[in-house]
């Protein structure tokens, strides 16, 4: 018998094609926190579409600009927000007549007055793309739904307006506003949203492959691998590895090299490192070797392990400045398997 597609799935393929290529793209800038610059770095790309000759406008802006966005801000058309009940809402209508490739709208997380069509501003982005007009627009890691009580436990703030997860991984493009961390509170968050814009390309890919009627075979299972040591304080790279491992839906590994005749205070340290691996469900490991940095190394090669977490202090003998540091050596033998080191101070 002749192996004929059905007509029916091949018109609806078709239909769905039509309509990907009809509708908007999207591009979301995501923060890690306010001040990293994810509004200026939007308004600066929006510029440079201009000069590329791209009919891009601003459609919503926030009320108190830094500097340098008020000096992008005269490059462009702007058709602004008007205040109703003490909200900035869109001009929808004005939008829609205007039909520009592109619309920048900075800031995602806003909510619309009760009695609107759209009771929140992503979804009137949502219609600006199926009107086939494509959206720039930015939003801070605390207006994710789904992330809110995790970052509320380190901020200690709970804004009321959010954006489902879901809204965020319909983007076609979604650019992480990367800046340094200036410490450990800040390092966390910094952390989360790459984490999460990780999940939205994934979704993205696989979103494309379904499409295409790929088989997904291109996934690698995450095994994450910390190392620990009797005098370091490994809850932080713990509570990291476990939120990485969690997810990408991997599996969260704790080595150490056994030592002998380790001093009651160093037993006593990493007693207290295992039970806290314990604690966040990862599998323990003793591992015996006379070299702990190739001990570690063999052991991640052996258990296919794609990233080995460890702790470091700042503090460098004179041995270690001729001969270089046991992670340096661990960084040179670990090729293939991604590194992250964790400054901290060892437990006194």
């Amino acid at each position: 018998m002749e192996n004929r597609r059905d007509p029916e799935r091949i018109l609806a393929e078709i239909q769905r094609e039509e309509q990907r290529q009809r509708r908007g793209r999207l591009k979301i800038f995501l923060g890690y926190a306010s001040g990293v610059g994810k509004s200026a770095k939007m308004f600066e790309e929006g510029r440079r579409r201009r000069q590329r000759g791209e009919d891009v406008i601003v459609g919503a802006t926030q009320r108190e600009q830094s500097p340098e966005i008020n000096e992008l801000l005269p490059a462009f058309e702007i058709i602004p927000t008007q205040s109703v009940s003490g909200k900035d809402v869109l001009r929808m209508d004005q939008i829609l007549r205007r039909r520009p490739q592109v619309v920048i709208i900075d800031g995602l997380a806003y909510d619309n007055p009760t009695d609107s069509r759209f009771r929140h501003r992503w979804q009137e982005i949502d219609e600006l793309l199926q009107s086939g007009i494509s959206v720039m627009t930015s939003i801070n890691l605390q207006y994710i739904e789904e992330m809110q009580e995790e970052v509320a436990g380190i901020t200690g703030k709970r804004p009321t307006e959010t954006v489902p997860l879901a809204f965020l991984k319909k983007s076609d493009d979604i650019e992480v506003v990367d800046a340094p961390a200036q410490d450990e509170r800040l390092a966390r968050l910094r952390e989360m949203a790459l984490l999460v814009a990780a999940e939205v390309v994934e979704s993205e890919l696989r979103t494309y492959l379904e499409s295409h009627h790929i088989v997904e075979n291109w996934g690698i299972h995450e095994r994450i691998l910390v190392g620990i040591t009797p005098r370091s304080d490994a809850r932080t790279i713990l509570e990291s590895g476990k939120r990485n491992a969690e997810r990408f839906h991997g599996d969260l590994a704790v080595a150490y090299v056994r030592q002998s005749n380790l001093a009651p205070k160093d037993q006593e340290a990493l007693d207290r490192n295992l039970s806290i691996a314990k604690e966040l469900g990862a599998s323990i490991h003793v591992i015996h070797g006379n070299d702990p940095v190739k001990a570690l190394i063999d052991f991640a090669r052996k258990n296919g392990a794609t990233q080995i977490f460890i702790g470091h202090s700042q503090r460098r003998g004179w041995w270690q400045q001729l001969l270089g540091s046991p992670v340096d050596r661990l960084i040179d033998l670990a090729e293939g398997i991604d590194v992250r080191v964790f400054p901290q101070r060892p437990v006194a």
